[in-house]
């Protein structure tokens, strides 16, 4: 029976693992694409595998074998869609950075440069992801790609669509675009602001259970183990 735990704790350690880091994670970070981002990495299948055959040895027999294929099919599912950390890390900056982008942007704009040079300037300035997406927007406008295939690049990105929208609306009908980008980074960071007050609403609510179940082992040993101990002393 030792053995059998030891063995399941050493497999749901590795599954864990491979579910968790791998690198599958990297190159699809590197190909940002849809394809790569959708296709079932080897780590998740092998960490599913693993945790079902953990069920396997602990269940033992047919039984264990219908379970720990069931426990496989369920774990591989709930696996692709956890978020990895760097893919998290990487979205999170992307829109961290998108307000300031627009601002300069517009500020870029305002001075006379043109579209495709005030993106990679941009892209040159804040860097990381978002920077990357600028970099491949300028590269297709100095191409020649139309508006709406240029900057197809940075929809990815939460609130990016707005952006793309006013750059492909500018280009057909003439509008001032770094207007639409001054109120376009003011607009994401009141929707920021938003969003953070609604989670720290949010996360006052969700810490009152934990909260309440720390103070009733306190409240019973306190309030009623002595009456209760008294009454029984009473009553014997």
């Amino acid at each position: 029976m030792a053995a059998d735990v030891l063995i399941t704790g050493c497999l749901i350690a590795a599954a864990v693992v491979a579910g968790v880091t791998g690198r599958p994670v990297r190159r699809r970070l590197a190909a940002l694409s849809v394809r790569a981002r959708r296709r079932r990495p080897a780590p998740i299948r092998a960490a599913a595998g693993l945790g079902g055959l953990a069920v396997a040895v602990v269940v033992g027999g047919w039984p264990g074998l219908v379970v720990g294929c069931a426990v496989a099919i369920a774990l591989d599912r709930l696996l692709r869609r956890l978020e990895p950390a760097e893919v998290r890390a990487r979205r999170l900056r992307e829109v961290a950075d998108l307000p300031l982008a627009a601002d300069l942007m517009a500020a870029g704009l305002r001075a006379g440069a043109p579209v495709d040079r005030a993106a990679a300037a941009v892209a040159e300035a804040i860097g990381g992801p978002l920077g990357e997406r600028l970099v491949r927007v300028a590269r297709s406008l100095r191409l020649g790609a139309e508006p709406e295939e240029a900057w197809v690049h940075v929809r990815g990105v939460a609130g990016a669509e707005r952006m793309a929208r006013a750059a492909v609306r500018s280009s057909a009908s003439g509008a001032a675009l770094a207007g639409s980008f001054v109120r376009l980074a003011d607009d994401l960071r009141a929707d920021r602001a938003v969003a953070t007050e609604a989670a720290a609403r949010r996360a006052g609510v969700l810490i009152v259970l934990p909260l309440g179940l720390c103070f009733l082992p306190a409240f019973i040993l306190a309030g009623l183990v002595p009456v209760i101990v008294a009454v029984l002393g009473d009553v014997l």
